[in-house]
């Protein structure tokens, strides 16, 4: 197995240049420049200030130059720097943001699991029951509305209304006051209302997805031959049922890798969290393309490393693939 993942990880390298080539031409064949957001704001500036400011970025050279430029630096984990103002390194700006967006995306991804394999479950063993029926409509209320919308209602009910909850930022105005208990207790206070938003939608497409693969599995021969053995139907449901339905649900969760960086821009943006959405949707509006390559280099590894935790999550949830990857490896 460990053949096997080092030969897709070198693997990924090919495929992570095609991504970036790809990112790199469509962001600069996009309407704008960044010289452009400087220049308009100035009545007084020139079209030698313009110049200025591209040949300052770079921008003044051809595409393939500043193509090669730029992977030349990444090959030094060098992501440059950022063409807003403080001209800051690319890398120091996301080192800054990524844990708030990790612990805010995990959260809600543990969240998901926890709750929507269990409902799932349920659904699939209940199939046409008053629970079933109810958990498909709640769930799929929750999928249709807008985030945005469930956002500002639950900044509403429970930060204005009720009063429990902050209705933005990530610390309260005395943190740095607080001891270490007040500090966590604080920063729970500000992350539970866009964790359990953040989650809502989620719990439809997971919830549904098992309990359709539940449903397909528990008609399966195999199954009817476990209860025929005497197994209770609670190990042949857990242990064999739910083990296969499972395999096709990994790919659901390798897929949601790159969200746990880039798929809280609006819940940031809402609740003013100083994340790396809401810095990466800044870096786009404002045309700073080193700070939005930065971001898609950051997504694109994300993407290949779910696809590997799914094969390998593949491999150990299904025997038959174990051995085909072993098979694969040492040809």
């Amino acid at each position: 197995m460990l053949k096997y993942t080092l030969k897709r990880l070198v693997m990924m390298i090919p495929s992570l240049i095609g991504i970036t080539l790809v990112s790199f031409v469509v962001i600069h064949l996009a309407p704008g420049e960044p010289a452009d957001m400087v220049v308009d704001l100035n009545p007084q500036a020139s079209l030698t200030a313009r110049s200025r400011l591209n040949e300052i970025y770079g921008l003044d050279k051809p595409l393939h130059v500043q193509y090669w430029n730029w992977i030349k630096d990444l090959a030094s984990l060098d992501l440059g720097r950022s063409m807003s103002p403080d001209r800051r390194p690319v890398r120091d700006k996301i080192a800054e943001r990524l844990p708030v967006t990790l612990a805010l995306n995990v959260c809600s991804m543990g969240l998901i699991i926890l709750i929507s394999l269990p409902l799932g479950l349920l659904s699939a063993v209940r199939a046409g029951s008053f629970f079933d029926k109810s958990s498909t409509v709640v769930v799929f209320v929750f999928f249709a509305a807008p985030s945005f919308w469930l956002a500002l209602l639950g900044m509403w009910l429970f930060g204005v209304k009720l009063g429990w909850l902050p209705t933005s930022g990530l610390t309260s105005l005395n943190y740095d006051q607080l001891d270490s208990w007040g500090k966590f207790s604080d920063l729970a206070r500000h992350l539970v209302m866009p964790v359990l938003i953040s989650s809502l939608g989620g719990l439809a497409g997971l919830s549904r997805y098992l309990r359709s693969n539940m449903l397909e599995i528990i008609r399966q021969d195999f199954l009817t031959t476990a209860r025929a053995k005497g197994l209770p139907e609670r190990v042949v449901v857990w242990k064999h049922a739910l083990r296969n339905a499972l395999i096709p649900v990994i790919t659901i969760l390798g897929l949601s890798v790159p969200g746990l960086v880039g798929g809280s821009v609006i819940m940031e943006s809402v609740y003013a969290i100083p994340g790396l959405g809401q810095l990466f949707y800044i870096g786009v509006m404002g045309r700073d393309y080193p700070l939005v390559m930065g971001g898609l280099v950051i997504g694109a590894v994300l993407t290949l490393l779910g696809n590997l935790l799914a094969d390998l999550g593949y491999a150990l949830a299904d025997p038959r693939v174990r051995d085909q990857a072993f098979k694969g490896a040492g040809s």
